[in-house]
């Protein structure tokens, strides 16, 4: 298990700025996961991590050396592709044990390693066939083998599960994770996809344009986003965030909404502008409520139900239970669970402190 650490990375592309000043903490052991939409530097970041590109300014420390001018192979850390990069004209033994051949370690240390490997993973019955009949999912195992033989300092995924199905992309999710705990490896996991991260990670970093937007558990990114934007890419449906009336002073436990009082937990900030925020699953619908609308759509989930209202302040989306019956037209008074009401400033986009909440993290990591 190793710790890495990056220290202002920078990175430029001539007038591009591809990553932004990132000072993360990958703690030794830790399942990290890299979050955010194409081309928002998550990769370009992993790809530095690995060596394969150089930061144009900032420092990478493994394990407290300095590796920022290393190249790839003095690393010691796997990279798993999200293309597999086989061999298809080898068997799968001989393709996991490519890169321990290229090292010249002893023959019957590769063929140990190899096995060890291949039960692991659960491909003992193909170690023997080529790559190129394979299915997606045994092609993925055999590229995870070829990382794991090299019983490296880190491993380093960049989504190794984007080809895949849906159904087959969960449950590789959890063989993934299983397989992390088992190898008490430190990992790297580069994806766009929210449902992998939350499924996998310890820690969730979310970066839009090259920037560290918030680092933490999936439960800290979750229910406390430090943005607007984090609201809005974590979360299926996305955080409702409705207009304040007016401006809110320091120790403001109300705020105005569309002229109705909405009660908040204290605030300990102040702002000119400001944003509530709310998960649909802590907006109550009822006859009565400060903020009134129309139900335009329902969501039928099965286990539950969201249904899609639209208000004076926009469409706010709420999710009930399974046997709520409210009809496309009708009339519903909103409410919210005061205790997780948050307060964003509407100008930065940032979310306010409220009294007695620990602090979320932003931009130097987690664990």
């Amino acid at each position: 298990m190793s710790t890495i650490v990056l220290v202002n990375l920078h990175k430029r592309f001539g007038d591009f700025t591809a990553v932004r000043c990132t000072a993360l903490t990958v703690g030794a052991g830790r399942f990290m996961v890299l979050l955010g939409p194409s081309g928002c530097g998550k990769t370009t970041t992993l790809r530095m991590i690995a060596g394969l590109e150089l930061p144009t300014s900032g420092q990478i420390l493994i394990d407290g050396e300095d590796v920022t001018a290393l190249r790839a192979r003095q690393r010691d850390i796997a990279f798993v592709f999200q293309m597999f990069a086989l061999y298809p004209h080898m068997t799968v033994r001989n393709n996991i044990a490519f890169p321990l051949k290229n090292e010249h370690v002893p023959r019957r240390k590769i063929a140990n390693r190899v096995e060890a490997a291949a039960r692991m993973l659960r491909i003992e019955d193909i170690l023997d066939r080529k790559t190129g009949g394979l299915s997606g999912g045994d092609r993925q195992r055999v590229a995870l083998g070829r990382a794991i033989v090299r019983q490296p300092k880190a491993f380093l995924m960049d989504e190794p599960l984007g080809t895949l199905d849906a159904d087959f992309r969960e449950l590789m999710c959890l063989e993934l994770r299983k397989l992390h705990d088992a190898l008490s490896a430190t990992t790297v996991y580069v994806t766009h996809d929210q449902s992998e991260a939350m499924a996998m990670a310890d820690d969730i970093v979310v970066m839009n344009q090259g920037v560290v937007l918030q680092s933490g558990t999936p439960h800290e990114i979750y229910h406390f986003p430090a943005t607007v934007f984090v609201g809005n890419f974590i979360g299926s449906p996305p955080m409702n965030f409705l207009a304040v009336d007016g401006l809110v002073s320091i120790g403001h436990e109300q705020v105005q909404l569309h002229g109705a009082p909405v009660p908040v937990p204290r605030c300990d900030a102040a702002a000119d502008r400001v944003l509530l925020g709310i998960r649909p699953e802590h907006v109550v619908l009822g006859e009565q409520g400060p903020l009134r609308g129309k139900v335009v759509a329902d969501e039928y989930l099965g286990s539950h139900q969201v249904f899609v209202i639209e208000t004076a302040l926009g469409i706010v989306r709420a999710r009930a239970g399974k046997n709520e019956r409210l009809a496309a037209g009708s009339p519903v008074g909103l409410s919210f669970r005061t205790e997780r009401v948050l307060l964003y400033d509407a100008v930065t986009e940032r979310l306010l402190p409220a009294a007695g909440r620990a602090p979320f993290l932003t931009g130097d990591g987690h664990g």
